[in-house]
């Protein structure tokens, strides 16, 4: 599904990303994680095809990502943006409307009665109540889940998430991962996470790649991750992994005092 050789990504004088190789398999969940400002989200738009390399290349299903049209692309892979949705005069069922627009004609129609997979979307989110509501008059995790449900009318392949957490409270967080997930699941659709919270994403992703000033410090399951040595090699802070009670996945508790 994603292939990744020798990328690089320079802007001006600064080199953010440095000869990153990697391959994800379609079909899985997989985190990103690391420090803030070592090139998380501009992995994500490289993925996206939205930016191109420096040097080296990302290949999606065979083909360089930069090679796609934006609306042949857009049939595929969504992409949530970090932030949400901007304000705009449209109710929220018009919003998660758009997410059609690669699949309509040139008139904004398509053959197929797309009401029901809105009606999922509004439902899966917890938006049937807000679907009249315009976007300007909503909180910003309330945007959030539109951004989410906007995405998923697109029925991607590939879905890239930029921090897709951010202004969500602990409860809609969890609501957000596990709808992700299931329909990851369903649809054997592939999806890579900007994740900041890291016992979230030792939870919902199969495999997690952790970058390090620019490069890729570890790339595997959580239990070959999430753990103390990399954690204070690459946060600066030291953890004690448990086991999770119920799952058994590894969850790190931070010690405070304990940064360097």
């Amino acid at each position: 599904m994603i292939e990744v050789q020798h990328l690089e990504k320079t802007i001006g004088k600064t080199t953010i990303l440095k000869d990153i190789s990697f391959t994800m398999e379609a079909g899985r969940m997989y985190g990103i994680i690391g420090p803030n400002g070592v090139g998380k989200s501009t992995l994500i738009r490289l993925l996206s095809g939205v930016e191109s390399p420096t040097s080296g290349e990302v290949r999606l299903e065979g083909r360089t990502a930069d090679s796609y049209g934006r609306k042949e692309l857009a049939k595929w892979l969504a992409v949530l943006q970090q932030g949400g949705l901007a304000s705009a005069g449209f109710n929220v069922r018009e919003v998660i409307m758009m997410g059609r627009f690669p699949f309509q004609n040139w008139l904004g129609e398509e053959k197929k009665d797309v009401e029901a997979l809105i009606d999922d979307a509004l439902a899966a989110m917890g938006l049937l109540e807000l679907q009249h509501r315009r976007i300007d008059e909503l909180s910003g995790g309330e945007r959030q889940r539109v951004a989410l449900a906007k995405v998923m009318v697109q029925e991607p392949r590939l879905l890239l998430l930029d921090e897709p957490t951010t202004y969500l409270d602990i409860g809609y967080q969890v609501q957000l991962l596990d709808t992700v997930k299931s329909w990851q699941r369903e649809r054997s659709m592939t999806v890579v996470a900007v994740l900041h919270d890291l016992n979230l994403a030792a939870h919902y992703c199969d495999e997690l790649l952790v970058l390090n000033e620019g490069c890729v410090e570890a790339f595997g399951p959580p239990s070959m991750v999430v753990v103390p040595e990399l954690i204070q090699r690459v946060f600066r802070a030291r953890a004690v992994v448990l086991p999770h009670p119920a799952t058994g996945v590894p969850q790190l508790l931070l010690q405070p005092g304990e940064t360097f």
